[in-house]
């Protein structure tokens, strides 16, 4: 007699392309606005003696973002697995068993998003599997899971998209 309980899956559902970049823009505009801030008052206050042809243009805000970006979500998704945009929309970073990912899995899927975005989408597209990963989410073994309030572990795990 076979067991009961081995076809017994957790369906595991696959966050929407949709919801995850709603997600990152919720995220975006809270970093940029703090990036905005954290640069007005550290050069911004400066900025008035120097003419427009110095050192400062548009793009001089961009790596400084990036770090603060990429600090953000690593602690965030490292921590409790849920940047502030992917627990309003139910989101959480997972490893493909299920469970907590690992920091360098945070690390690796952090840095394509803060640095290497278009790229990372692109490519994740191009060669997107059914598990809906960009290709710093399959280099670093993290998916990311539309989450019920209640769902804390995963066993027997099966992916289902949402």
């Amino acid at each position: 007699m076979s067991n009961p309980d081995a076809d017994v899956f957790n369906d595991l559902l696959i966050a929407k392309w949709s919801d995850r970049f709603l997600a990152w823009l919720i995220d975006f505009l809270i970093i940029s606005a703090i990036s905005a801030l954290m640069f007005t008052m550290t050069i911004g206050t400066f900025a008035f003696e120097w003419n427009e042809s110095m050192i400062f243009s548009e793009g001089t805000n961009y790596i400084p973002a990036s770090l603060l970006f990429f600090a953000y979500w690593v602690i965030s998704e490292y921590k409790g697995g849920q940047s502030i945009g992917k627990k309003i929309l139910h989101l959480k970073v997972v490893n493909l068993d299920g469970g907590p990912p690992s920091l360098l899995g945070v690390v690796i899927s952090s840095f394509g998003k803060s640095f290497l975005l278009p790229i990372d989408v692109i490519l994740g597209l191009i060669f997107t599997n059914k598990k809906r990963q960009r290709i710093f989410n399959k280099i670093g073994d993290t998916i990311v899971l539309k989450i019920k309030q209640d769902e804390k572990k995963f066993e027997n795990i099966r992916y289902k998209k949402d």
